[in-house]
């Protein structure tokens, strides 16, 4: 685990990368969408205006310091709390983790700033990059995303396909679909076809395995995600839950959250600040926890609270 640093958190399990060191560069929710699904919860500050929201030099300097301590993860991930290409200082995060270590980077971003061609450049610094497409046209863009209203989805299509052309990494790219909101397969059709045109190494299904943003996004079942993974060209890989040499912690960490929830109900950001956990860390246990009907949300105003499941 990272010490008492302020920009990075884990080594954390990630379902496709396996032990993620992450490296958070912006203020909780920083983000261009509001995305329905988000785990995190809904957008505090949408935006798309580029600058340093953190100390660039102060994020490296941390980086240094944990790679100095020897610690071991698989990747270095840039995500975190918003939308990494925000910064205006990610690419020289990326540079610095290039010429550093041997450890990969990646950046998780929603592209929707890679029409810019100095965002394009900066993003390419990465070994992996993975950028999202879950919608079809501007009308499915606004209910699944809810984007700034600056941005254009046809804009985010063609900067993806810009991206493509000089990235000579690893692109991976997300569809996550939501049921009854981006799962009728005519519409999936559309998406695939989009897909196609973006040329991605490897093509990945996610859905709502954790608590989203909505309370009204319902999750796609195992066999639903097969049914649509043929609908793509490469057929879509479906992403399965991590298992590892984590698994220990991860569960002495479950155990740990599920007895305080037993107690009374917390918010996530609680539970973050009751075991120094960054809301990354705390949201994959919850949705661990929710997914074996352990614990239960539950809205109150704004607020979603967590709570253990009585069995009677």
């Amino acid at each position: 685990m990272t010490e008492k640093y302020k920009y990075l958190f884990g080594p954390v399990p990630s379902r496709r990368f396996g032990r993620s060191l992450g490296v958070d560069l912006l203020p909780l929710k920083t983000c261009s969408l509001d995305c329905i699904f988000c785990q995190l919860g809904r957008t505090a500050q949408k935006t798309v205006e580029r600058k340093e929201y953190v100390s660039t030099e102060e994020v490296i300097a941390e980086l240094r310091s944990w790679l100095e301590s020897g610690v071991e993860a698989d990747v270095i991930t840039l995500s975190g709390s918003g939308e990494p290409t925000l910064h205006l200082g990610f690419g020289e995060v990326l540079k610095y983790i290039r010429a550093n270590t041997h450890i990969p980077s990646v950046l998780l971003t929603n592209g929707t700033m890679l029409y810019l061609p100095e965002v394009r450049e900066a993003t390419s610094f990465a070994d992996i990059v993975k950028v999202s497409l879950s919608a079809w046209n501007m009308a499915s863009y606004q209910w699944v995303n809810r984007p700034h209203e600056e941005l254009d989805f046809q804009q985010l299509v063609e900067g993806e396909k810009a991206f493509r052309k000089q990235f000579k990494g690893k692109l991976y790219l997300e569809v996550f679909l939501i049921k009854g909101i981006n799962t009728i397969p005519e519409e999936v059709e559309k998406i695939a076809a989009l897909a196609k045109e973006i040329h991605p190494d490897r093509i990945q299904l996610n859905t709502a395995v954790r608590p989203p943003a909505e309370d009204f996004v319902v999750t796609v079942s195992q066999e639903e995600l097969v049914a649509l993974s043929g609908l793509f060209d490469p057929p879509a890989e479906i992403i399965a839950e991590f298992e590892g040499k984590h698994t220990r912690n991860f569960r002495t960490n479950e155990h740990a959250i599920f007895s305080m929830l037993a107690r009374r109900p917390c918010t996530a950001e609680e539970i973050s600040k009751v075991f120094d956990m960054h809301l990354h860390e705390v949201s994959k246990y919850l949705g661990k926890l929710i997914e074996t009907n352990k614990i239960c949300p539950e809205r109150k105003g704004s607020l979603i609270y967590y709570k253990a499941v009585s069995i009677s």
